[in-house]
């Protein structure tokens, strides 16, 4: 190599493996890189290189061609399978177009010919940082862009979800795992996303897997990667999705569908920071901060053995409940105005907004689905609109059934003394609706039609929609 004066330039946070047995070259990378500000590890066999090629993460390889007991091929070659993103650059002393272009096909990024100039070796090894970097930026940009136009925020301004809110403030500036508990649909996986853009990792990946929805004998091997013939299908190698999180952040949902025997293997990763994946016989260090979710009770599931203590407890650092929607009181309108404004910009429909039955009935409904089936509804009633405002009798058919009766008062009261006037209305509409259509139903008791519905859906009480008389009453009105 010809020595050069190497013009000083800021530090760099990127970290370098070098394997290379010559002493003198060896020194020389080692010094022109950490004069530069790289961080650079430099080992003289490719055992060595290898061994901590699985036990640590780096940002760049490089390798000698020939060691003394493999060649930098064979280091290649082993360094694409498990890490097919980290750039190679081989180095040799032995000049040959066809080492060359074996080198470039399997995937090296640079090969250079020994002795170098510094300012050649130093290009080289900048070129290829900044091919990562420029990768690294573009996936961290198409991150930020799903979070800001594809993704949806947290909306409320009820007294539990300010509390939620200031949970989730407080630990998204740590690295502790958190634990996500609530019902199914009430938006679980946006306090994952809130804890992890609050915090450092913002920029790292946020990868998100269903526990649930992956068939028990592929879960390990979609967490923990697989080497490459492992099993039958496995025709290449596979990271995983928690080294893939690496430097992030991994959301588990509906953690308590994991199998007893990954949760076992779960539990060492985050005890250790190591993560062997399926067929392997390495190890991998993976930076990853957990965070869980799940729709039951996990400390009841582990007084019923069929979830884990010990992975409890590493999760259960910080527990954040998240509340049904039926609690929410001012919220449920809240919601019901963004999802209405939402769906009404995608479809291009122009809606004014809700009459006040259409909200009284949202506060009134339980909502068993939550937010989800709430932006379910809403959208259905926006494709059903018949007019610029959305109405009970516009959206009849598309409004979720009562779960149950909300109410129901005794036909007499106490001390057997007359009916008030909704034991009454309940009573007529119990002996009277298979008999009467509902404009001539809601005539006879003195009450418009909507308040019956309303009344009906208080109560359990609604009729099969069909063709039956109502539907026939009001075509007859319409044709007169």
């Amino acid at each position: 190599m010809t020595n050069r004066k190497i013009v000083e330039t800021p530090a760099h946070s990127e970290r370098i493996l070098v394997i290379e047995d010559d002493p003198g070259i060896a020194a020389c990378v080692d010094m022109l890189l950490k004069e530069r500000g790289y961080r650079c590890t430099v080992l003289n066999d490719g055992s060595s290189g290898l061994a901590r090629l699985h036990a640590e993460e780096f940002d760049l390889l490089i390798t000698d061609l020939r060691l003394p007991d493999m060649s930098g091929l064979d280091i290649l070659g082993v360094s694409k399978a498990d890490r097919p993103e980290l750039p190679v650059i081989l180095m040799t002393s032995y000049s040959s177009l066809e080492n060359a272009i074996d080198a470039l096909r399997k995937g090296a990024v640079d090969y250079l010919i020994k002795p170098f100039d510094n300012d050649e070796f130093l290009f080289a090894v900048e070129r290829a940082l900044n091919e990562q970097r420029t990768r690294r930026e573009n996936t961290r940009l198409r991150r930020s862009l799903r979070r800001a136009y594809g993704e949806r925020s947290i909306i409320g301004e009820s007294e539990s979800v300010r509390r939620m809110l200031e949970m989730i403030r407080r630990v998204a500036s740590t690295d502790a795992n958190v634990l996500i508990q609530g019902e199914s649909g009430t938006g679980k996986e946006l306090v994952a996303q809130a804890i992890h853009s609050g915090g450092a990792r913002a920029d790292r990946p946020f990868v998100a897997i269903n526990c649930g929805a992956i068939p028990s004998d592929l879960i390990e091997s979609e967490l923990f990667g697989h080497a490459k013939g492992a099993f039958t299908g496995a025709v290449s190698a596979s990271e995983g999705l928690i080294r893939e999180a690496s430097g992030g952040t991994l959301f588990l949902d509906e953690i308590s569908e994991l199998p007893l025997n990954v949760q076992v293997k779960l539990l060492r990763v985050i005890q250790e920071r190591q993560v062997r994946p399926v067929g392997a016989t390495q190890s991998y260090h993976t930076d990853t901060r957990f965070v869980a979710a799940a729709n039951r009770d996990l400390r009841a599931e582990t007084e019923n053995n069929t979830f884990r203590a010990d992975l409890f407890y590493r999760l259960n650092v910080i527990t954040i409940q998240v509340p049904p929607l039926r609690e929410r009181g001012d919220d449920i309108e809240i919601l019901a105005q963004h999802f209405l404004d939402a769906h009404c910009k995608r479809l291009g429909i122009s809606i004014r907004g809700m009459s006040k039955e259409f909200v009284e009935f949202l506060r009134e409904h339980h909502w068993p689905g939550n937010i989800r089936e709430l932006e379910n509804m809403m959208e259905r009633a926006v494709i059903m609109a018949e007019s610029e405002m959305l109405t009970l009798e516009d959206s009849f058919d598309m409004l979720p059934q009562a779960a149950a009766p909300r109410e129901a008062g005794p036909a007499m009261d106490a001390g057997g003394g007359l009916l008030s006037i909704e034991d009454y209305i309940r009573e007529a509409i119990l002996r009277y609706q298979d008999e009467y259509s509902d404009l001539d139903l809601a005539a006879m008791l003195g009450i418009g039609r909507k308040a019956l519905w309303m009344r009906r859906r208080r109560w359990g009480l609604m009729k099969d929609r069909g063709r039956g008389d109502d539907a026939i009453v009001t075509a007859q009105r319409k044709v007169s």
